[in-house]
């Protein structure tokens, strides 16, 4: 490979500056990929390998990351269990019927992922080859507890009451949901793996609605079910955005690296992680409407302060919409021009 930072800051390897790759990265804030939503709807777009591997190349060609990660989204696998979701232009997600009693739940299958959802194995393949080893690939899922909230409430939410409802007064429906959630992503992710991914990342965007206690009950232990069940065939990286209270678990899990949102110090982080694991983050993503000499100060002292081995640079969540491209080619840069001191 060509580049293989990315892969060598996962192994705990000393590098010449910590790699660099931002979430939503293959999207919205670039003038191509808008013409290309102009022409095809979401899910279109998700279904076409042609157009994935062109979205997801894009920002290799115009931004210059580390790492590609593949176009796609969390709510493929969902359908592929039955659950229909839509994708409504400026509203986001939609189930028109979700999942609101037992017998729903024990309706929702654990599906031939290979079958089903074999226009994302082509698009990896169809990706591996445009990308000739430029760059890795990384693959993802979501979260057993992440779909679980989107297939209960029917959309997004701040709050996702209705699935934390569902939750506490439906234990053992909800832990059977979970459990087939975290089957078919087991089976997604290797099926991923199979097909020519790197590096996968599992994103809980949701778990931080749970308490420290409930995290564990329905989240933690599918997450650690996952990371088990797949590091041995590629590294994993967990993103478990507000849930800095889970860092040492996690971290014992056998993740490869884990993400942070922007919410916690780099001392922090490193210190409930402990120093044996890679950490990924945590720019703000709103920092980036800053000038390009404050985004240049701020990432290096982020670098100085989470240390340039054992690092991986990235936002604490999704590129936003309307960014300035060259606001991204600063915060890239900026990582690439790192001093190195004696």
């Amino acid at each position: 490979m060509t580049n293989d930072l990315f892969l060598r800051a996962l192994r705990g390897e000393v590098v010449e500056r910590p790699p660099v790759w931002i979430m939503r990265q293959a999207g919205r804030y670039l003038p191509d990929f808008m013409k290309l939503k102009a022409k095809y709807d979401f899910f279109t777009r998700c279904r076409t390998p042609e157009l994935a591997t062109e979205i997801t190349v894009m920002p290799i060609d115009q931004i210059g990351t580390d790492a590609a990660i593949l176009f796609s989204d969390i709510l493929v696998l969902p359908q592929a269990m039955g659950l229909p979701f839509e994708m409504k232009p400026g509203k986001g997600p939609f189930l028109a019927s979700p999942v609101r009693s037992k017998s729903d739940a024990e309706r929702v299958y654990v599906p031939d992922v290979e079958e089903e959802l074999d226009y994302v194995m082509n698009a990896i393949r169809m990706t591996k080859s445009e990308l000739n080893g430029r760059v890795p690939l990384i693959g993802f899922a979501g979260s057993p507890w992440t779909i679980f909230c989107y297939s209960i409430e029917g959309q997004g939410s701040k709050t996702f009451n209705l699935a934390k409802e569902f939750a506490f007064t439906n234990p053992s429906a909800a832990h059977s949901l979970l459990q087939k959630i975290t089957d078919t992503t087991i089976a997604y992710l290797r099926a991923q793996i199979k097909s020519g991914v790197d590096v996968v990342q599992v994103f809980d965007s949701w778990g931080g609605v749970l308490s420290p206690v409930d995290f564990e009950i329905f989240s933690g232990q599918y997450l650690r079910q996952i990371v088990e069940a797949v590091k041995d065939e590629a590294p994993v990286i967990v993103f478990a955005k507000g849930c800095w209270h889970a860092l040492s678990t996690l971290s014992a899990s056998g993740a490869s690296a884990l993400g942070l949102d922007w919410t916690i110090r780099p001392e922090a982080a490193r210190e409930l992680a402990g120093g044996d694991i890679t950490l990924q983050g945590n720019f703000d993503p709103a920092r980036l409407y800053s000038s390009a000499g404050e985004i240049k100060g701020m990432v290096w002292d982020m670098i100085d302060a989470f240390g340039k081995d054992r690092y991986i640079v990235n936002l604490g969540h999704g590129i936003l919409p309307d960014i300035p491209v060259d606001n991204v080619l600063a915060f890239v840069d900026a990582v690439k021009t790192y001093p190195q001191k004696p």
